[in-house]
């Protein structure tokens, strides 16, 4: 149904792609873009020397044909579609309100289908050398045998289950849903930043985001050939089925922690779009090692679910005894292979950040191959040079916590100052196995409208792949946006925002 906020959008201004275009608008020198900085970083839309890139030239034509007014108008339509739709996530940091409508750019990040490529395969080659890895640690431990990984380091791990050791899981698949965050280099090649392997979130704002990217600029979408990505909840549904091979009619549910969580909108979304259950743990219970939801009917058996909640909080009588979120019995059950979980518990290890400096050897370990996508220079803090480096160096550096997620636990060097450089160094000291480093990369940066214009933003990539049975990737991702002029940090739970992604078709 056709929000009421886009009912006129093909009247926006007249035609969407103009007749006659324009000549090529350049950053600094042309409406809208008088405030459009180039610098050191990769920009998507701009060449160094200020010409449009080929990609872009359909949309830069349409910007610059559209009155300040007219993209101001656009972008309320944009932001009160999501208001409709209650499309939400939570800032914790934030003291004067939570929850908030997830900010959207309505000017879209384009992906070319040459680079979607590369990305699709380097990925997929990802995913697979990380359920390697999974299943061996879990198993035989082949990789710390031949040191290739340190023992200590996965055994060390706060993420490592030692209640996983021997347990199958269908098509030895542990990650199912992983969303790895890219980067643009300096040089314009895509980079891996960090795995997600445990809860991604942010997929429901990819679709979002293509709803309402598409109307507002209808003309440019349908004559750039985009490809789709509407069909990632049925791409979900029958990778989380595929789980279940031996039933008939496999019933799944979501599993939430609850309407506070951050991320809610994105399970009750999914839910509704893949007509499965929706459940907290106090709507589930296991008898005789069988798992079942309560319903107005009855109770009601479930094969899979689809967890939101981390492993600490799964099952009280295994984990923390103190989490209301979870269900007592659960592991059981899923021990005893009667309900699968949807990602594996302990898949955590794997995306830790220490871990994630050696995914290219375990690509290498594990499937003979070079890695199609490489990694940001990476310094564990654990390795006595590496340290001395990293605190020699917190002005130039990124530090990161190796089991945090959400932008905390992190220091931006070149952007703290030195009393935050000097208590962060203290952190590290005291526990160098919990840190890494990487150089302070220049995230490549995007057109987005901030109101009086358009400005370039720093902006990642998420891609979403989906693995059971076999491994699909939407041709499409969660763009995230650092709102603030200069700001590297993109993550929503810090108040970054979002766009869509257009990846072409050839």
């Amino acid at each position: 149904m056709q929000h009421e906020a886009f009912a006129n959008t093909e009247d926006f201004g007249g035609p969407d792609i103009a007749a006659t275009p324009p000549r090529p608008s350049r950053p600094g020198q042309d409406a809208p873009y008088l405030n459009y900085a180039l610098g050191k970083a990769y920009d998507e839309m701009f060449a160094p020397d200020g010409t449009p890139r080929a990609p872009y030239a359909a949309l830069d034509s349409r910007i610059s044909t559209l009155p300040l007014e007219e993209l101001n108008r656009r972008q309320q339509a944009c932001e009160q579609s999501f208001l409709h739709q209650g499309i939400t996530f939570t800032v914790y940091s934030d003291n004067q309100a939570t929850e908030r409508i997830i900010p959207t750019d309505l000017l879209p990040r384009i992906v070319t289908a040459a680079e979607w490529d590369r990305i699709e395969r380097g990925l997929t080659q990802r995913i697979l050398a990380l359920n390697l890895f999974l299943r061996d640690i879990y198993s035989d431990g082949r990789v710390l045998k031949d040191g290739v990984v340190p023992r200590a380091m996965i055994y060390g791990s706060k993420h490592y289950r030692r209640e996983m050791r021997g347990l199958p899981v269908p098509h030895g698949a542990y990650v199912n849903i992983c969303g790895s965050d890219l980067i643009r280099n300096e040089k314009g090649e895509f980079v891996v930043l960090e795995d997600n392997l445990r809860v991604p979130s942010g997929v429901s704002y990819m679709l979002a985001n293509r709803d309402v990217a598409r109307r507002a600029f209808p003309g440019v979408f349908r004559s750039m050939n985009v490809r789709p990505i509407e069909q990632y909840p049925l791409e979900l549904l029958a990778t989380l089925r595929s789980l279940a091979p031996f039933h008939d009619d496999v019933s799944i549910a979501i599993l939430t922690p609850g309407v506070f969580n951050s991320a809610y909108f994105e399970h009750a979304f999914l839910a509704r779009q893949m007509g499965v259950e929706l459940v907290e743990g106090r709507d589930l219970l296991v008898n005789d090692n069988v798992v079942y939801t309560r319903t107005t009917s009855g109770l009601k058996r479930i094969d899979v679910i689809y967890r939101r909640i981390d492993d600490d909080f799964i099952d009280p009588l295994i984990f923390r005894e103190d989490s209301s979120l979870g269900v007592p019995g659960l592991f059981n059950a899923y021990r005893a292979g009667n309900v699968m979980i949807a990602n594996a518990l302990g898949t955590g290890v794997a995306d830790d950040k220490a871990v994630y400096a050696y995914v290219p050897r375990l690509i290498r370990y594990y499937l003979s191959e070079e890695p199609l996508i490489e990694n940001v220079e990476t310094f564990l803090c654990r390795e006595e040079k590496s340290l001395h480096h990293v605190l020699a160096n917190l002005d130039k550096l990124v530090v990161k916590a190796v089991g945090e997620s959400g932008g905390y636990g992190m220091l931006v060097g070149p952007h703290a100052s030195q009393a935050e450089r000097e208590e962060f160094g203290q952190k590290i000291k005291s526990d160098p196995d919990n840190y890494i480093a990487q150089p302070t990369i220049q995230l490549s940066t995007a057109p987005t409208f901030v109101g009086n214009g358009v400005e370039s933003r720093h902006v990642d990539l998420r891609p979403f792949i989906l693995h059971g049975s076999e491994t699909k990737i939407v041709p499409g991702a969660l763009t995230r946006v650092a709102l603030k002029r200069g700001s590297l940090v993109v993550n929503s739970s810090q108040g970054g925002g979002s766009k869509d992604t257009w990846v072409l078709g050839q």
